[in-house]
């Protein structure tokens, strides 16, 4: 199955270049990667990057994680995906931008396995 994980344009940029992701500041301050699933993933955006037009959206595979990766109770008694190690770059398995309707709402990219 896919997961998701949102970050800003300048850190997927750094960890593209370095060929692993380390995680956001919020990340660091929880020790994991916040991961959400395809139906998680709106209501991620619009309570962690409301205000947030920099957003780039990246597809793992958990199967390819291993045991790093926790299925942990969290908002609203739902088990969401933490990676307790960094995001290797050969992981991913694509990225796009997250973009922005006319009426501002964020617009997810349809590989999510979400209908729009």
């Amino acid at each position: 199955m896919l997961i998701f994980k949102i970050v800003h344009r300048a850190e997927w940029d750094a960890a593209v270049k370095a060929g692993r992701y380390d995680g956001s500041a919020h990340d660091t301050r929880d020790g994991f990667l916040h991961f959400s699933t395809a139906k998680q993933l709106m209501g991620t955006l619009e309570k962690h990057y409301a205000g947030a037009d920099d957003l780039i959206l990246v597809a793992v595979e958990d199967d390819t994680l291993g045991p790093v990766l926790k299925w942990e109770t969290s908002r609203g008694g739902e088990l969401f995906p933490h990676l307790y190690a960094p995001l290797a770059m050969a992981h991913m398995r694509w990225s796009a931008d997250i973009a922005r309707g006319c009426d501002g709402r964020f617009l997810l990219p349809l590989d999510t396995g979400e209908t729009p």
